[in-house]
């Protein structure tokens, strides 16, 4: 017979939880101690990468700039930044040492024990005989090449030392939790036995649904009865399933309102519950009736909310099946959760037949892959995406396949351009994209919301408006050059060439007549590319001369600049970078950016432009610099607001900088403003004794080959685009024959 069986059921118990406790905590003391161990060395491991891939983007610059003091500063600030790094030490791309924390000697076999791989950051663990050392090695990248490496030794015999200690704390720990736990299971054994048949019961009962049955027998006296307090606006009168205190909100004395459990510590001090609380499993029997009472309040609630939620839903399907924004919801997965009908229609299928797939099994591989690379950013950085997609809207071939657009994030090289070959026409459509990510209730990112909105009319307001204020300054411009230059350039003209009749031709006056009619056609020239420019014309993009571009409106307002003692001086990049763009929309950007250099030098000044051509990064820049009264601080974060100007009213529409933001945003380019100049930009082309301002500088940077003109043919830029006059262009680029 089992010795066992002969033990009653209060030492079994304390035997069991006796038993149970020791095993558990030996397993979670191994087990914690282990994963704690791991952790905390994985942890010391990822700062040691963390530490060396910081130190090898901070080393970036000094190393392009050989700042060597620097780079020492950088690595006594990593060694000084935590007692557990033994060294830190930067190599350039040919092994050679530019800083170290070694002091006068450097252990050179150390170069060779650990390389970064490909552009990833390298650990390796080094024994040195006393101590073993985990190495990082980071690479230094600078435009996607290796320029060198950053070295951090980390110690790990100290963390090793560190976990050690911890082992032996959480040893101790155990040892006392389990002698706390053998002492509480003891006492609780005592006290638990007496009626858990009755609770096993209760707890079936609430298992099978049954929840109005009493885990307690009836209340043989209420509050209210002991009391005589007849306040029948109480919660708890005529109650007779709870006690006073767990019912929240009670008109007795001292009650502030709360719920159980945190009255409890009000309601222990007051003579109905010293007279009526009961021991533990009394309580325990009490809380199982207070559980079933929430719980059939809770199931109503719940039943409500079913009801709202239904409703809801409805109503918000109806409104996303209106909608004619294109929307769908993918999980952490990329699958398709769910979408709208503008969704289903853009694809030419039904929402069955969209759910549960991905992007793969529903786009061309190349459109698919860029959606794919774009939701999974999302869902990795947790950043939305805002941006404009081009939609080409073909014909759609007798197969069912959509448009080759990506207004849900593509650039159309989707199957419909098949469609559009065969039957040959379409139109394009611009759609607003936005990317948002979707979180639960934790905060982890579960999903993608996608949603594209068409903008295709604002997109023809933007041009309309692009031309509007192109003719705005054409306008300002055009009345003072034609009335101070036509009348007067036909009358020298006609004279000019009147007198070249009445003199000989080898004369020397002949041929001073000649010069003066030369330079009156030259002036006639100008005023013809005004009128020119003010003409609305298709602006393309197409190959362009990035200088010409520039010069031609530089030739446009030199004179009228020149008449409020404004100067321009042009700095201009000799290898006359060719870009693709829009060049009337481009000549709009430089008019607005020089206007805005004039008039912000009311008493005139010094304007500079400048070009360069970096082919490392196959950029053209673009700097814009007047000697003014500069920009305040809080204005640079507006200025490319739409509407906002500081002119007053009347002098202009706060529409310029804006318009150009776009256009520039359009070329894939960017725009920004500093002020007041930096030292040196523009000193040394001062006039001597001129009174300058704070100034204020526009930096433009263009791409020379935006995405969507990577297939166009190279053609040498000398080819392309000549200017019309090399020696005029060539003075202006030295800064010669300036106004």
């Amino acid at each position: 017979m089992n010795p066992l069986r002969r033990l009653n059921f209060r030492r079994k118990l304390n035997l069991g939880i006796t038993l149970i406790v020791l095993f558990v905590a030996a397993l979670l003391s191994v087990f914690v101690t282990r994963i704690a161990a791991n952790a905390l060395i994985e942890e010391s491991k990822r700062r040691g990468a963390v530490l060396a891939s910081n130190l090898a983007l901070r080393a970036a610059d000094p190393m392009l700039s050989t700042d060597f003091l620097r780079l020492r500063n950088l690595v006594d600030e990593v060694l000084n930044v935590d007692s557990d790094i033994v060294y830190a030490f930067i190599v350039d791309d040919r092994g050679q040492v530019l800083a170290h924390t070694f002091g006068r000697t450097f252990p050179l076999d150390l170069l060779e024990t650990n390389k970064a791989e490909d552009g990833h950051l390298a650990v390796r663990l080094l024994d040195t005989g006393r101590e073993r050392i985990y190495d990082f090695a980071a690479p230094v990248m600078v435009g996607g090449r290796e320029f060198g490496a950053v070295r951090i030794g980390l110690s790990r015999t100290k963390v090793l030392d560190v976990v050690n200690g911890m082992i032996l704390a959480i040893s101790g720990l155990s040892v006392v939790a389990l002698l706390v736990a053998v002492v509480i299971s003891a006492h609780f054994a005592k006290r638990i036995t007496a009626r858990i048949g009755a609770l096993k019961v209760h707890a079936e009962e609430i298992v099978r649904g049954n929840l109005h049955l009493p885990a307690t027998t009836s209340l043989r006296r209420n509050c209210w009865e002991q009391r005589l307090c007849g306040r029948t606006d109480c919660p708890a009168y005529g109650d007779t399933e709870r006690r006073c205190w767990y019912v929240k909100g009670t008109a007795c004395a001292g009650c502030d309102g709360r719920a159980y459990p945190a009255k409890l510590a009000q309601c222990r001090q007051c003579e109905v519950y010293e007279t009526f609380a009961g021991d533990e499993i009394e309580e325990l029997a009490d809380t199982f009736d207070v559980m079933a009472h929430a719980l059939r309040a809770h199931i109503a609630d719940l039943r409500e909310t079913e009801r709202d939620l239904t409703r809801q839903q409805g109503i918000m399907r109806t409104i996303l099946e209106v909608t004619p924004d294109r929307m769908a919801l993918l999980d952490e997965h990329l699958r398709y959760l769910s979408v709208n009908k503008a969704f289903a229609d853009w694809l030419g299928l039904p929402p069955s037949g969209i759910i549960g797939k991905n992007d793969f099994e529903l786009f061309p591989r190349d459109t698919a892959e860029m959606r794919v690379a774009e939701n999974r950013a999302v869902l990795t950085t947790g950043m939305p995406v805002y941006r404009e997609a081009q939609d080409r809207r073909d014909v759609l071939n007798q197969s069912g396949g959509q448009s080759g657009g990506d207004s849900g994030g593509g650039n159309g090289s989707g199957a419909g351009s098949d469609a559009a070959a065969d039957f040959g026409h379409g139109r394009d459509e611009w759609f607003h994209l936005v990317k948002v990510p979707v979180f639960d209730e934790g905060g982890r990112i579960i999903g993608v919301l996608s949603t594209a909105r068409d903008i295709t009319a604002i997109r023809s307001y933007q041009d309309q408006l692009i031309q509007s204020q192109k003719m705005e300054s054409v306008g300002k411009l055009a009345g003072g050059v034609a009335h101070e230059i036509n009348t007067p350039l036909g009358i020298i003209l006609g004279y000019a060439q009147l007198l070249q009749e009445d003199v000989p031709a080898e004369s020397q006056m002949h041929q001073d007549l000649q010069i003066i009619e030369k330079q009156a056609k030259f002036c006639r020239k100008i005023v013809s590319d005004l009128l020119g420019f003010s003409r609305q014309t298709q602006s393309q993009k197409k190959e362009m001369c990035f200088n010409n571009s520039i010069m031609e409106v530089v030739s446009l307002v030199r004179h009228t600049f020149s008449l409020e003692n404004v100067t321009i001086l042009a700095d201009l990049d000799d290898r006359l970078p060719v870009i693709y763009g829009a060049p009337e929309k481009l000549k709009q950007v430089w008019m607005n950016l020089l206007h805005n250099a004039s008039g912000a030098m009311p008493g005139g000044g010094l304007i500079k432009v400048r070009t360069r051509l970096d082919i490392v990064n196959m950029t053209v820049t673009a700097w814009f610099a007047d000697t003014g009264i500069g920009i305040p601080e809080p204005n640079l974060q507006q200025i490319f607001d739409p509407f906002f100007s500081t002119k007053p009213v009347g002098k202009g529409t706060g529409l310029g900088l804006s318009v150009s933001f776009g256009i520039i945003e359009d070329h894939e380019g960017f725009i920004e403003a500093h002020s007041p100049l930096p030292p040196g930009f523009i000193d040394e082309d001062m006039p001597q004794g001129a009174v300058r301002g704070p100034g204020s500088v526009f930096r433009v940077v263009l791409p020379l080959e935006p995405q969507g003109a990577a297939d166009l043919p190279d053609i040498d830029p000398r080819e392309k685009v000549q200017p019309e006059d090399p020696a005029e262009n060539a003075k202006e680029r030295t800064g010669e024959g300036t106004l």
